[in-house]
């Protein structure tokens, strides 16, 4: 029987620990490795990013609406404010990964990245036949609306806006205003 690699063996964030490790001991390596991520991170791909989102959003559980809406000690939560919650903490991450690209002085990406999350939730609106969808009324365009707000804060340059706005009327022409 051939022997497993220990490199096989280790969890994600051990294997962060040796990156960073390796990292602090060898400034040649550290450079390296900076450049490999650095590459990784330019590629963003505005159609994979959609789907990513489309399949987060469609994986939205409708019993998990009705299980977290009514009656609770805290008070009641209405099904419409629940859906609305929940498409948040779906698309979280995605909001998130935007900032991170702006963060780490990659506004390309940010800008790019950014599109493909917007698709992916027009996408969801005008495309998704679940259950959930019927509970989300308008909850999709609001927080189009409000993503696309908070980039277009932090991206006034006119060739940037220039690209947004194309994308969108191309690619979400009925949110393209």
């Amino acid at each position: 029987m051939k022997k497993k690699s220990i490199l096989d063996s280790i969890s994600g964030i051990e294997a962060l620990q040796v990156l960073k490790a390796l990292c602090a001991s060898d400034a040649g390596l550290r450079k390296r490795i900076e450049s490999e991520a650095e590459k990784l991170l330019r590629a963003v791909d505005p159609e994979d990013v959609a789907s990513d989102v489309l399949f987060e959003l469609e994986g939205i559980d409708v019993e998990d609406l009705w299980n977290r809406s009514g009656p609770s000690r805290h008070g009641y939560s209405s099904p419409d404010e629940m859906a609305m919650e929940m498409i948040e903490e779906a698309l979280r991450p995605f909001e998130d990964k935007i900032e991170e690209y702006d963060r780490i002085g990659m506004p390309e990406q940010s800008m790019l990245y950014c599109m493909g999350v917007l698709k992916g939730i027009y996408q969801f609106e005008h495309e998704t036949q679940t259950e959930f969808r019927e509970w989300a009324v308008d909850i999709p365009g609001d927080c189009f609306g409000a993503i696309l707000d908070a980039w277009q804060k932090g991206h006034t340059g006119e060739h940037d806006v220039e690209k947004m706005n194309a994308f969108l009327s191309r690619e979400c022409p009925e949110w393209a205003e």
